[in-house]
């Protein structure tokens, strides 16, 4: 065999043992692949099972938004409705009976205290005054008589010329005689009194707000229990004849809702606004209080008394109360959407630290709306909760998605 034939066939051996080191080689790179392949799933597939693991843990963690409340306006003001009324109001009627001779003042009128308005002629009390004057004075000539007899027949007992029982009989006499004078004296001031009520007079300064009788009407004395209308130059029938209103102060009354009766203490001041008088406010200053609320409205009754010197407020008038409260303690002002109502009672959900929810009881005061008075258990500084999930518990953990202050504080203008 030559040379040439001995190194073919050399060859030819060794080609299939090439092959199968690179087929092994191949498989062995294939199986390398393979396990770097699956070990990036596994990676892969761990890492996503953390990470949804942490996603779900995020999820249960709820997202809150915090807010900051206000500490409560020392001073508020509200708005009522009030009505005004003169400080004295009173009706006039006659304690005479006759026909009226004339009036004096008419409505609109000022008038003095004992100021004359009208009069009034009674003849039939005139002649029973005149026949009361004479009776009087046919008394006490009766008296006289009697005293002068009395005493003649005291002097003649002392030398026993008359006898002792026809002293005593003149003695009684005049005494008889003094009681009749003194009956008639009082008949006389009484029918004297009568006669003053002729005179119509105004029972203190005021004015004249209505008059319901005229020259020539007849008169009967009596008041509102007996009154009846009646027509122009007919019987007034007890019916008043004028109407006398004290304005120099007028009085307005208005019905306070309870949140705020706490507040409404005397020298509490308001301002009053009426329509006939656009851009003015006239000052006031609160008096007194019924001290009750009203079962029916749940409301405080409250005078406010207002200086009308000048006349230009008029009684009866429609008047919007601004009334000036002072709050008695430190409040907190929250919206209602913090609030949370359970079978514990009324809460709110603080923030501890910055990532635990910390149920905190309240004490609610007044209602504001939207918004309400805290007046114990929170304190400025504590952030809120606004808006809390109704699973919400007491230290769960929480994440703040948003901090914000609290806008909507009560402002009192």
């Amino acid at each position: 065999m030559s040379s040439e034939q001995y190194h073919n066939s050399g060859h030819t051996e060794q080609t299939p043992a090439v092959s199968k080191t690179r087929v092994g080689i191949f498989i062995l790179v294939a199986l390398i692949v393979a396990v770097i392949l699956a070990i990036v799933g596994i990676l892969t597939r761990v890492h996503a099972q953390k990470q949804l693991v942490q996603d779900t843990h995020e999820m249960a963690v709820p997202e809150v938004l915090v807010i900051d409340p206000k500490e409560g306006a020392p001073a508020q003001e509200i708005v009522l409705p009030g009505n005004m009324q003169a400080y004295t109001d009173a009706p006039i009627y006659a304690r005479t009976s006759g026909y009226l001779k004339k009036w004096y003042v008419d409505i609109g009128g000022r008038v003095k205290k004992g100021q004359v308005l009208a009069v009034i002629d009674s003849p039939e009390v005139d002649q029973q005054l005149q026949q009361g004057r004479a009776d009087l004075a046919t008394a006490q000539s009766n008296l006289q008589i009697s005293q002068t007899t009395a005493a003649r027949y005291t002097d003649l007992l002392k030398t026993n010329s008359v006898s002792r029982q026809d002293q005593e009989s003149f003695a009684a006499d005049a005494q008889s005689k003094q009681t009749m004078v003194r009956s008639a004296e009082a008949n006389v001031k009484r029918l004297e009194e009568l006669q003053s009520f002729e005179k119509i007079t105004a029972p203190f300064d005021g004015v004249i707000t209505a008059r319901n009788t005229d020259n020539g009407q007849l008169i009967n004395a009596g008041n509102a229990s007996t009154a009846t209308t009646a027509a122009p130059g007919q019987s007034s029938n007890g019916r008043e004849l004028f109407h006398i209103a004290a304005i120099n102060t007028l009085r307005v009354f208005i019905n306070v809702p309870q949140v705020y009766s706490r507040d409404a203490k005397p020298s509490t001041t308001a301002d009053l606004t009426l329509a006939q008088f656009p851009g003015r406010k006239f000052p006031g200053k609160l008096v007194r209080n019924a001290n009750a609320i009203d079962l029916a409205t749940r409301t405080l009754l409250v005078e406010i008394d207002v200086n009308n010197a000048d006349g230009e407020l008029l009684p009866g008038s429609y008047a919007e109360v601004h009334l000036k409260l002072e709050t008695g303690m430190p409040t907190i002002i929250l919206p209602v959407s913090a609030l949370i109502f359970r079978t514990q009672g009324l809460q709110v959900a603080t923030l501890e630290g910055n990532d635990h929810a910390r149920l905190t009881p309240i004490v609610m005061g007044r209602d504001f709306g939207t918004q309400v008075e805290v007046v114990s258990g929170l304190k400025v500084g504590q952030r809120v909760i606004d808006s809390p999930p109704d699973s919400l518990v007491d230290q769960q953990p929480v994440r703040i998605i948003q901090s914000k202050h609290d806008t909507a504080q009560r402002t009192v203008k």
